[in-house]
């Protein structure tokens, strides 16, 4: 059997900038969150957003999906929800007189799991294993998920009465946490003449294809980082862990736990992946501080002394990016 061929990174790069544009016809202003949807994409890892109602989070990821021509699933997440109405479930086929497998939705390339917050333990477990482990297991039989499979998360931060946040330990298994910020006056100003006109429909043509992206996860995977760069990712790692040691003891005492190692990972690939997207095929010291927040912000673990004095994770993180140097 031959092996896939693929394109050259010019080629990959310039029809990324085309996805930037076909999403731009429909969602004005979150370049930013697009941009962590697409390393997230091109790397394998799932992201998480959180930010207020009416930020566009739903319909940038619903655009994204037919842009990139993959197949889209978006759940909303509830207090009833049940596993099986997720990954599916056995039912009974009276006419053949034998249980059939009923797969849940699960079952896509792009799964939006909307405000996965609302959703008891139970169901973001069964969530979450899908996640980690790319398969689902629905009565004795195990179905591989169909790649690339990609989680994208939301969460109000708004309203927390009624809600289940994630455990740590779950949260960790997202490669970014994006805020979703507001937009600026005039991206705005264009939202609200686009939606008061109700004869307006937003359409847009598919760009890149499942190939493709496995095509530019190839071209990410060959960006070169040198070992000192691998090193400092080390570094800004170990800094969340003991701050005491890299001359930050003012957070030693809010510290609960530091990031895991899958920080570390998720680093290296980001990393990459900033670097492919700014046309290079080299990681610069750039490319981990740009990323560094997303990866770190939700695995750094403050305590409730941290939380009286005011003291948040992009503090920590905003310090440790000053003081861990690149040797």
């Amino acid at each position: 059997m031959m092996p896939p061929q693929f394109a050259s990174a010019p080629d990959y790069q310039q029809k990324i900038k085309q996805v930037f544009a076909e999403v731009g016809k429909v969602v004005v202003g979150q370049h930013y969150m697009l941009n962590r949807l697409l390393i997230g994409l091109f790397t394998g890892g799932h992201i998480l957003l959180e930010g207020v109602p009416g930020l566009a989070k739903t319909l940038t990821i619903s655009t994204l999906s037919k842009v990139l021509h993959l197949h889209f699933q978006r759940v909303q997440f509830t207090p009833d929800l049940l596993p099986s109405d997720l990954v599916g479930t056995m039912i009974y086929n009276q006419n053949q007189s034998e249980f059939q497998v009923k797969k849940g939705p699960i079952f896509a390339n792009l799964v939006l799991a909307d405000e996965v917050n609302r959703s008891p333990a139970k169901v973001q477990s069964a969530l979450l294993e899908a996640m980690q482990e790319k398969q689902v297991t629905i009565g004795e039989t195990t179905y591989p998920l169909d790649l690339p499979f990609l989680v994208l998360a939301t969460q109000n931060p708004v309203e927390q009465e009624g809600t289940y946040p994630l455990p740590e330990a779950q949260v960790d298994r997202f490669m970014m946490k994006v805020y979703v910020d507001y937009l600026k006056k005039t991206d705005e100003l264009e939202v609200m003449r686009r939606m008061a006109n109700m004869s307006y429909v937003g359409e847009v043509s598919p760009i890149l294809t499942k190939e493709d992206i496995f095509g530019i996860r190839q071209q990410i995977n060959q960006v070169q980082i040198s070992e000192t760069l691998e090193k400092y990712i080390i570094e800004l790692v170990f800094a969340t862990r003991k701050p005491a040691e890299y001359d930050l003891t003012e957070f030693q005492q809010y510290v609960q736990f530091g990031v895991s190692p899958r920080a570390s990972i998720a680093l290296h690939r980001a990393a990459k992946a900033v670097a492919f997207l700014d046309e290079r095929d080299y990681v610069l010291p750039e490319d981990i501080k740009e990323v560094a927040a997303d990866v770190l912000n939700h695995r750094i673990l403050l305590n409730y002394e941290a939380e009286a004095d005011g003291i948040r994770t992009q503090d920590m993180i905003e310090a440790i990016l000053r003081k861990v140097p690149i040797s």
